[in-house]
């Protein structure tokens, strides 16, 4: 078998399987939507056809029931595979579902007879699977374009696959980010929400940066959140992890959080493939 890119699309229904999938279509990868177990056994033909060079990039979306089989499958072939996990909150599930009025996948599999059952259930299927995702997406604050943009930074064609890094800030209020590698606090700092002329402005504006930054405890928290990052994106590096999201979290998502991520971004973007976001920096 000739070397192939391969993309095992699964998560939690309702958290853009399907979008995703339309969005890798258009990036140049032959797409195949929940194709049966039972064929599973013909897909190796199809990925052998020395003609077709569309299968040379192949994205494959599955069900949790179905999952573990692929991943069967393609270890027997001893075939690497790179896997995006899809999720989204609860509540943003629910929501989904009631605005579609789909049947969920678990209730028409019989495994559950209520919405609310059938995400609990799903995720349990989930649960001792999840780790082998390559690339974690939580879709839960995320539109089509916003998708889009995440998968053509991860998975586009033609690029040499390197070692990222996202830095998210997020407020603990709205819920934190269900895709975070790694998640720190930073509501011990002092905060610029208390200061009238600093309240309505963002850790992007130069009075709030400056603010939060002159305080000795954030100065000494960067000094040893530096030195523990600089050890473990080595060792990420090392065990061939291609991406790595650092959430960096406050109350609000406004002010410190955002302060903290823009000096790390600013600090690692010259060593490493950075890239940015502040989830929350435009929440009431």
């Amino acid at each position: 078998m000739r070397k192939q890119n391969i993309i095992l699309i699964t998560g939690m229904s309702g958290a853009g399987k399907t979008t995703a999938m339309s969005i890798l279509e258009d990036m140049g990868y032959h797409c195949i939507d929940n194709l049966p177990v039972q064929l599973i056994e013909h897909l190796e033909e199809v990925m052998n056809e020395q003609a077709d060079e569309r299968y040379d990039n192949i994205a494959l979306a599955t069900t949790a029931i179905d999952y573990p089989k692929f991943l069967q499958y393609f270890q027997s072939l001893d075939v690497s595979v790179r896997v995006v996990f899809l999720d989204a909150s609860d509540d943003c599930l629910l929501l989904r579902y009631k605005f579609t009025r789909r049947h969920h996948p678990m209730i028409l599999a019989e495994r559950a007879t209520t919405l609310e059952e059938a995400i609990e259930v799903e995720r349990d299927l989930f649960e001792e699977l999840n780790d082998r995702a390559v690339l974690h997406i939580d879709t839960s604050k995320l539109d089509q374009s916003e998708l889009k943009s995440v998968l053509m930074e991860k998975l586009a064609l033609n690029q040499r696959p390197t070692f990222s890094i996202t830095f998210v800030s997020f407020g603990f209020k709205h819920g934190v980010p269900l895709d975070a590698d790694l998640m720190f606090d930073v509501r011990f700092l002092p905060n610029p929400y208390y200061i009238e002329e600093l309240r309505h402005q963002t850790g992007d504006d130069q009075p709030v940066y400056d603010y939060v930054m002159s305080f000795d405890q954030t100065k000494d928290y960067i000094h040893y959140l530096q030195s523990f990052l600089d050890f473990v994106f080595v060792q990420y590096r090392q065990q061939n992890k291609n991406h790595l999201t650092i959430a960096i979290g406050c109350t609000g998502g406004h002010h410190r959080s955002v302060s903290i991520v823009n000096w790390l971004y600013k600090h690692y973007k010259n060593e490493y493939h950075c890239y940015k976001s502040h989830r929350d920096k435009k929440v009431g």
